[in-house]
């Protein structure tokens, strides 16, 4: 089992639309065989970092994701609105 974890530094005036754009890959990660298991957006202490965990069951399952995911139209659609709405810094 391979688990993902990512960090995010996001633009803490647009959390509603990084929540948006975390909500929308959920079930991309899913529809790809893996296990999104949520994300982790700011409360107390630094409020322009949020965290993301996601799991496949094999290293080349998750590299497959990596594949698909860049030629997938719903993929392309939640990056565009990150790029869009720029609630994702780095």
């Amino acid at each position: 089992m391979v688990t993902c974890f990512l960090k995010y530094v996001i633009d803490p005036y647009k959390l509603d639309e990084f929540e948006h754009y975390a909500r929308l890959w959920m079930p991309l990660v899913n529809k790809f065989g893996g296990i999104h298991n949520g994300y982790f957006l700011p409360s107390e202490g630094a409020n322009n970092i949020a965290m993301a965990l996601f799991t496949f069951q094999t290293l080349s399952e998750y590299e497959e994701y990596r594949t698909r995911s860049l030629k997938d139209p719903e993929c392309m659609s939640a990056f565009k609105y990150a790029d869009d709405t720029r609630c994702i810094v780095s």
